[in-house]
């Protein structure tokens, strides 16, 4: 065996797995009442933007290789409902108008009202419960200022049942059938998340998700939920977290042929980031870490390190 391992050039002939930055997705923060950017504390080098700063972080993505992001705003106000969420001025609308016309990068985006209600929650709150289907109609008010803004996808994540079907209807009847949906299929209620609360002003102001998101203990969940979203017409589904899952990536992919992303989230991030910067791991472990991904059966990364790796890939072609 140590023959086929003898040397770098017979190693990399013989892998089986390359990285393509065109496969990675950056995650991006947009914030309504920001001037300028401002780095994230729990997520070091990851910032909130504004426009101005969004378009010169646009820049450097493309330039390093990565064409694709993540958008998710945080508004101005926040009220019941959610309203700043499909407001036709709102952060995200303006930024996925920006990106379109300056850049050829496509535009996801992330659709859920936890940055947009002021209860923190994702969905409406009716007697003191996330009511499905009045926030299904929300979510549809979305997608379509969404996709009149002109983005690519849109990515329901607030894992009310019903959504994805509800969404394509609506995205349909109001003209936009070639706008795909990219669906958080198994997400899971995780500890991982909690950076990410910070990033996006979303940690819920009363109880938590567990009613709507995916319990961890449970292996065989992803069948139904995946399925479901499946017949109700996503173009991709997903996985989140990464690396703590990748057991639920790989049964993803062996039972489903729809494009598979997986969301590595900000908890994921600023562990390895931590350890990087203190120097308890060396540089190399982002290639194991996105490797293992890829390996287990994702198609598409969503990955906060994705303009990190865009640059490290593009050096080691240079």
């Amino acid at each position: 065996m140590r023959r086929g391992r003898s040397s770098q050039l017979i190693r990399d002939m013989l892998s089986e797995f390359s990285i393509n930055t065109k496969k990675l997705v950056m995650p991006i923060f947009l914030d309504e009442s920001l001037n300028g950017k401002r780095e994230i504390p729990s997520m070091p080098g990851i910032f909130r933007y504004d426009l101005k700063s969004f378009s010169i972080h646009l820049e450097d993505l493309v330039s390093s290789g990565i064409t694709n992001i993540l958008l998710f705003g945080i508004p101005g106000k926040k009220d019941s409902i959610g309203s700043s969420s499909y407001a036709e001025d709102g952060i995200v609308q303006r930024a996925i108008s920006l990106a379109k016309e300056k850049f050829k990068v496509n535009v996801f985006v992330d659709l859920c009202l936890c940055e947009y209600t002021d209860t923190g929650q994702c969905g409406i709150i009716k007697d003191g419960y996330v009511d499905n289907d009045s926030t299904l109609s929300v979510y549809n008010r979305i997608a379509v200022s969404y996709a009149k803004a002109g983005a690519d996808f849109v990515a329901p994540s607030g894992m009310m049942d019903g959504q994805v079907g509800s969404i394509r209807k609506a995205l349909d009847a109001a003209g936009y059938q070639n706008v795909m949906i990219m669906a958080y299929s198994n997400k899971y209620a995780s500890s991982l998340y909690s950076p990410f609360r910070d990033a996006a002003d979303s940690a819920p102001k009363i109880g938590d998700r567990k009613s709507y998101q995916m319990d961890y203990r449970r292996a065989e969940e992803f069948i139904l939920e995946t399925s479901m979203d499946v017949e109700e017409g996503a173009d991709v589904i997903m996985v989140k977290p990464g690396l703590f899952y990748l057991d639920i990536v790989k049964s993803v992919k062996q039972k489903f042929s729809l494009p598979l992303a997986v969301y590595s989230v900000s908890g994921e991030y600023s562990m390895l980031k931590t350890a990087l910067e203190k120097g308890i791991l060396p540089a190399e472990v982002l290639d194991e870490y996105i490797y293992s991904i890829f390996r287990a059966g994702a198609d598409i990364v969503i990955s906060y390190f994705a303009l990190e790796l865009g640059k490290r890939y593009q050096e080691t072609k240079n």
